[in-house]
């Protein structure tokens, strides 16, 4: 589970098509058209394949039956997930029946670990290439154009895609990834990532900068700093300086007061002081730490290799409430890890009543084929005891949630508009700088997305939050 950078793979973002291709739809004789599945991570490398096709000559589309080139960016956190993509390829491969010039293209995770199976056994895909080898896309276009199967899924120890500038395919023109750095040194033993993703190296500081700049220029008003670690981060630029998360979040805090700053994800061994005070120093950075606990039993995070025991972790979200009272804390949980006992299941409900996070991503224990939980340990809870953990860790969760969301009733948070709500096109939806969702009235004329607005509950759900202006 490649901590936050997940969502659910369900929730797949399309292709949508890049505002300047619009201007003329017929500038590019070729369409891609391209879907991205689980991690923020695979949204911003689907980000860097469109600028890398955009000037082999492709253009965006959102229509997969005019594309020449279907990508599908994909995940291999869960066999739910894989099941999804899989189901997404035979659908792909129906459309290439009636249109066999079109190329089917997997990247990502699941194509370095399938590899062999998907382009030979099963015949989904005409290319494979992995999360380090997306600079080889047009090479491996023609050589499939020329009448084989293509495949690239080298990992690479330098690369990072720090000297191409993404095409924001999928944006809502004020919210932006920015990869920092890539792959993961973390051999947590249920985890696939350094497998798929090889090991962890960082992005030049200046490079960083520069597009984050650029964002700002382009209007846009909130960048989520993106890596498997970025607790880790660590850059020796060419003045010989050695630039630190902490020293980065604050370079990127300092480009606008007007662009909030976001990141994710942080290992709970590794977020140190100096972070949470930067977090503390500048109001433009956002009070909100996704801090990955997996499980609340010491011997179970010992068997996970996560190197930090239940202690260590409880005393990590105390230190996060000291400097920052107001940060809202999310997390990850798994249900039924090799081995888990009532006992083990019972410590991880206590510690999430202990840390009393504002959301979760929870799951039942899925094996990873290749990862060392496979490999050490036997997939040993019970299906319906897993699902029934499960339950009684999402159901805790709510009462949490439910609590914590009564408490925000009567308060006023800034709020950047992000669009319209997803149920009416007559409220805004934005989030507070703890990442709560706020839905509210358009009751003042001339706001706009992008704009912050200040925004009091008055009744809550859940999940979101419910105000009015003020």
């Amino acid at each position: 589970m490649s901590e936050v950078l997940h969502k659910e793979v369900d929730e797949a973002r399309q292709g949508e098509a890049y505002a300047p291709f619009l201007d003329d739809p017929n500038k590019f004789s070729k369409k891609f058209y391209i879907e991205s599945y689980g991690c923020a991570m695979n949204f911003a490398d689907s980000e860097v394949v469109a600028s890398i096709l955009n000037e082999e000559g492709y253009g965006a589309t959102r229509d997969q039956d005019e594309a020449h080139l279907v990508l599908i960016n994909t995940c291999s956190i869960r066999e739910k997930a894989e099941q999804t993509i899989r189901n997404r390829l035979q659908h792909f491969k129906r459309l290439k029946e009636k249109d066999p010039g079109m190329l089917v293209a997997i990247m990502g995770c699941m194509a370095e670990r399938l590899k062999a199976k998907l382009l030979e056994e099963e015949k989904l895909v005409d290319i494979v290439v992995g999360p380090d080898a997306y600079r080889s896309l047009p090479n491996l276009i023609a050589e499939t154009e020329g009448g084989q199967k293509s495949v690239n899924v080298l990992l690479s120890r330098d690369e990072t895609y720090s000297d191409i500038a993404p095409i924001r395919i999928d944006s809502n023109g004020i919210s932006a990834f920015v990869s920092i750095m890539r792959g993961c040194n973390n051999m947590c033993t249920f985890c696939v990532v350094p497998f798929t993703r090889g090991r962890e190296r960082s992005r030049d500081t200046e490079s960083i900068i520069k597009e984050c700049q650029q964002l700002v220029d382009e209007g846009y008003k909130e960048v989520t700093l993106l890596g498997q670690n970025v607790d880790s981060y660590y850059y020796t630029n060419k003045d010989g300086h050695n630039v630190t998360f902490a020293e980065l979040l604050e370079k990127v805090a300092l480009l606008s007061p007007q662009l909030r700053v976001r990141f994710s994800t942080s290992h709970p061994k590794d977020i140190t002081d100096d972070v949470l005070y930067t977090m503390a120093k500048y109001n433009n950075i956002c009070k909100c730490i996704h801090l990955p606990m997996q499980s609340g039993s010491t011997r179970l995070l010992a068997q996970m290799n996560r190197t930090y025991t239940r202690e260590w972790f409880m005393h990590k979200v105390t230190r996060v409430r000291e400097i920052l009272p107001d940060c809202g804390i999310t997390t990850d949980v798994i249900a039924g890890f090799c081995s888990e006992t009532e006992e083990d299941h019972q410590d991880s409900l206590s510690l999430m009543a202990f840390s009393r996070f504002d959301m979760a991503y929870m799951y039942a224990y899925s094996e990873r084929p290749g990862t060392l939980a496979a490999r050490r340990f036997t997939d040993d809870v019970p299906e319906d005891v897993k699902n029934r953990r499960l339950t009684e860790i999402i159901n805790q969760q709510m009462i949490i949630q439910n609590e914590a969301n009564v408490h925000e009733i009567g308060k006023v948070y800034e709020v950047l508009i992000e669009g319209d709500s997803k149920r009416s096109a007559d409220d805004w939806c934005g989030r507070n700088s703890q990442s709560k969702i706020l839905v509210f009235p358009k009751s003042v004329a001339g706001l706009k997305k992008g704009d912050y607005v200040n925004v009091k509950v008055t009744k809550t759900t859940s999940a979101t939050l419910i105000g009015e202006i003020v």
